[in-house]
C-alpha cells in the first residue's frame, strides 16, 4: 500500500521551466564524504531549506541567484530546457547485466550516472559483482556500493530482488567537494517524476534530476556538472 505521506508529495518538471515541488518534502544538502583514500563512501546532511509554499519552485537551468529556488533567470539564460528522457523508458528497459556467483548487478547506462562514484572504493562494483561476488565481504560491498549509487544506475539483485535502502520521501542537493562541484536534486523514497503533459516518468526510490542545466538527458542527471568547468551552486 502506498504511503499517504507519498501521495501527497510530487514534482513535476516544466517544459521550458524549474522543478515544482508539490507537497513539501524535506530538503537539505547531501554533502559526498570521502574514506581514507578519498574514495566516495557515505552522505552527511548539510543545510537545510524549507519549502514553504506547494508547489515551490527549484532551479534546473543552473543560474538562480537565490539558490536552490527559482528567480526566473531560465528565462534569460543560456540552456536548453529540452526534457529529452522520455517517460515510457524504464532503467531496466536497456540496462546491462552483470552476473556473478551470488549476485547480479544491472546497470542502466552513463546517460543516468550522476558521477558521484560511490561505484569505486575497494574494487569497483562491476568487478565485485562479476569476480568476487562468492566472498562475503567482496558480496557486502557489492551491494553497498551499487544502493549507495543515488541516481538508481546501479542495482544489486539476488534471488530476483533488489537490494534497496529504505528511504522516506525527501529530497536532497547533491553537493561534491572532493571535485569541488555541485551535483543533481536527489530524489527519495517514490516521489512520483511527472512532466507538464502530466505524464509520469517511473516512480522509483532513487533518482536524480539535473540541477545544473547541462544534462542531455532532463530531467535527469547525467553527470554534466562534473565537465569542466564544473558547476557550483554556491550555497
Amino acid at each position: 500500500m502506498e504511503n499517504k505521506q507519498t501521495t501527497s508529495i510530487s514534482i513535476t518538471v516544466l517544459d521550458n521551466g524549474p522543478i515544482m515541488v508539490y507537497g513539501q518534502p524535506p530538503l537539505a544538502q547531501q554533502i559526498i564524504t570521502t574514506n581514507a583514500n578519498g574514495e566516495s563512501w557515505s552522505w552527511t546532511e548539510g543545510k537545510s531549506f524549507q519549502l514553504t509554499t506547494s508547489p515551490t519552485a527549484l532551479c534546473r537551468c543552473g543560474a538562480s541567484r537565490k539558490k536552490p529556488y527559482c528567480d526566473g533567470s531560465h528565462t534569460s539564460a543560456e540552456w536548453d530546457p529540452t526534457l529529452t528522457a522520455p517517460t515510457s523508458e524504464h532503467l531496466l528497459d536497456h540496462a546491462e547485466r552483470i552476473e556473478g556467483e551470488s549476485l547480479t548487478l544491472t546497470d542502466a547506462g552513463t546517460k543516468y550516472c550522476a558521477f558521484a562514484r560511490f561505484c569505486d572504493p575497494g574494487g569497483d562494483v562491476w568487478t565485485l559483482t562479476e569476480e568476487h561476488s562468492a566472498d562475503p565481504v567482496s558480496r557486502e560491498l557489492a551491494i553497498r556500493e551499487a544502493s549507495m549509487c543515488p541516481s538508481g544506475r546501479l542495482v544489486a539483485w539476488e534471488n530476483n530482488k533488489p537490494h534497496e535502502f529504505t528511504y522516506e520521501p525527501s529530497l536532497g542537493l547533491i553537493e561534491d567537494p572532493a571535485i569541488r562541484a555541485s551535483g543533481a536534486l536527489f530524489v527519495k523514497g517514490g516521489i512520483p517524476i511527472k512532466r507538464e503533459n502530466g505524464e509520469t516518468y517511473e516512480i522509483r526510490n532513487r533518482a536524480t534530476l539535473c540541477r545544473c542545466g547541462r544534462s542531455d538527458n532532463k530531467p535527469f542527471c547525467n553527470g554534466a556538472h562534473a565537465a569542466k568547468p564544473r558547476w557550483q551552486d554556491g550555497l
